[in-house]
C-alpha cells in the first residue's frame, strides 16, 4: 500500500501529464485578459501609494476587486451626468427666451424690477427668469447684441463673443441655468438664486467700457 508521500508523488505525475495540462495552456478569453490586467495594474498603483501592501496577499484579492468595482462604478456615473447634461444642452438648444412679444416689448429695468419682485415672493425661479431676460435687453440696448423673439441663446452667445468672448462664455453659464429654469421645471433654492443674481447683476453693472476689446 502506498504511503502519504508515494501518493502525494503519484498524484503529481498524473496532474502534469498533457491531458491535464491542456487547460492550463488555453488562451485566456478577453474579459479574463482584461480582468487580470486591471488588477494587476490596480495592484502595482497600491504598491507606490502603500510600499508596505503586498499584492500577494491572501486579501489582496479581493481589496483588488473591490477597488476596481467602485471605479467603474464612479466613471459610469460620470458618464451618465456628462450624456444628461448633453442631451439637456441639445434639448435647449432651438428654443426662444423670449416667449412672447411683451416680453420683447419690456425693457430691462421692468424686467428686472419684476426679478426682484418674484424674489421678495421667494419665487426663485421666476426671479432668475426675469433676471435673465433683464441681462439680455440689457445687452440690446447697448447693441452688443440684437433681441429677436425667434433668436435662441446660442445665437445671441454667437453674436457676444464677436465683442468680448470672456462675456460670451458668462451669458453661456446663466443661459443654460436659465433654460433649465424655463424648459427643464428646475427649481432653484436660495442659494442657487443667488449665485445667479450675483453673477447677472455684476453684467448689468458693468461699465461699457470693459466689453470693447
Amino acid at each position: 500500500m502506498l504511503d502519504a508521500d508515494q501518493a502525494r508523488e503519484r498524484l503529481r505525475e498524473i496532474l502534469n501529464r498533457a491531458e491535464y495540462k491542456v487547460y492550463e495552456d488555453q488562451p485566456k478569453g478577453f474579459l479574463q485578459s482584461w480582468w487580470d490586467d486591471a488588477k494587476e495594474w490596480m495592484a502595482r498603483q497600491l504598491e507606490k501609494l502603500f510600499p508596505s501592501y503586498e499584492a500577494t496577499s491572501a486579501a489582496a484579492g479581493p481589496v483588488l476587486a473591490v477597488i476596481i468595482v467602485l471605479i467603474v462604478i464612479v466613471l459610469g456615473a460620470a458618464a451618465y451626468f456628462v450624456v444628461r447634461n448633453t442631451r439637456r444642452s441639445r434639448q435647449y438648444r432651438d428654443k426662444s427666451p423670449l416667449q412672447s412679444m411683451r416680453e420683447l416689448d419690456w425693457t430691462s429695468d421692468m424686467h428686472l424690477s419684476e426679478a426682484l419682485k418674484q424674489e421678495q415672493q421667494h419665487d426663485y425661479s421666476k426671479a432668475a427668469r426675469h433676471l435673465f431676460l433683464a441681462l439680455l435687453l440689457y445687452f440690446h440696448e447697448k447693441k452688443w447684441l440684437e433681441a429677436r423673439i425667434w433668436k435662441t441663446n446660442w445665437e445671441y452667445y454667437d453674436e457676444l463673443k464677436k465683442i468680448n468672448q470672456n462675456w460670451a462664455d458668462q451669458f453661456y453659464h446663466l443661459a443654460r441655468v436659465f433654460d433649465e429654469v424655463t424648459y427643464g421645471e428646475r427649481k432653484l433654492e436660495k442659494e442657487e438664486y443667488d449665485k445667479f443674481r450675483k453673477e447677472a447683476m455684476e453684467r448689468l453693472e458693468e461699465p461699457e467700457k470693459t466689453m470693447e476689446g
